[in-house]
């Protein structure tokens, strides 16, 4: 992933937030071939460590280019936890960006063996059960790190009951590669 993707997210959002044009999906593949392929990331925006917003592709669908402009301005206005990002926050926002890999089945026999094949802090996991579901990010882990806790909080962040993962959901598992910014790097 290349490190110029941070400001570059950070300067489309800077000019969309004081009513410019942002920048151009093909001004960025220009610069960095790799964009032009598709590609799924998130775009998570934190604010004194605290979250204020996070939207992603869980599956490439369209350029990683256009994946990753329109992921930014979604995290930064259209994330419905939030109400929209404000230049002035802006400046004192901190831009982490998630590529996925294709996200893959995980087999498993029981709530036991679930627990036994997650990796905590490597898994990113998509929860899915009667036409409900959820994802959190290999990084969700450090606020969640025992299994049942983090599968719990999925399951509610899928609008089930915490203990679904016992009645056997789909599991798909992924893992990513980040990149963010430091404190002092921006603004």
């Amino acid at each position: 992933m290349n490190p110029h993707w941070l400001p570059w997210v950070r300067q489309h959002l800077t000019l969309l937030l004081q009513g410019q044009p942002g920048l151009q999906p093909e001004q960025l593949a220009a610069a960095d071939r790799t964009l032009v392929e598709p590609g799924a990331c998130f775009v998570t925006l934190s604010l004194h460590g605290q979250l204020r917003g996070c939207i992603g592709s869980l599956e490439p669908y369209r350029s990683l280019a256009i994946d990753l402009l329109e992921n930014s301005v979604a995290a930064a206005r259209h994330d419905p936890r939030f109400s929209p990002l404000t230049l002035a926050e802006l400046a004192q926002v901190r831009i982490e960006l998630s590529l996925l890999t294709q996200p893959q089945p995980l087999a498993y026999r029981d709530g036991a063996d679930l627990m036994q094949q997650l990796q905590p802090g490597v898994h990113g996991v998509i929860l899915s059960q009667g036409g409900r579901r959820a994802t959190f990010l290999p990084q969700v882990w450090h606020q969640l790190p025992d299994p049942v806790d983090f599968l719990a909080h999925l399951c509610a962040k899928a609008g089930l009951s915490g203990d679904c993962w016992q009645h056997h959901p789909s599991i798909l598992t992924y893992t990513v590669e980040k990149i963010c910014e430091q404190e002092g790097d921006h603004g």
